[in-house]
């Protein structure tokens, strides 16, 4: 039998439905090897934006520090 694929949003969207079945943030964070704080960062995702909260964020920052402060000479 092969090894079954599966992207992270579906791993995060099987997290979030297993949580809201009742199954406790703590045993649910052991068990897909993540920690509670990103547990609850998954989980304010999904609430705030539904499915589209479990997609992968930029980690690019908004704004530039250097583009925004003058130089100093």
């Amino acid at each position: 039998m092969p090894w079954k694929e599966s992207s992270v949003m579906d791993e995060r969207m099987r997290f979030v439905i297993r949580l809201k079945d009742g199954e406790s943030m703590a045993s649910l964070c052991r068990e897909f090897g993540i920690t509670r704080r990103t547990g609850y960062k998954i989980l304010d995702r999904y609430e705030e934006c539904g499915l589209e909260g479990l997609n992968d964020r930029a980690r690019r920052p908004l704004e530039s520090v250097a583009a925004s402060t003058p130089l100093n000479r």
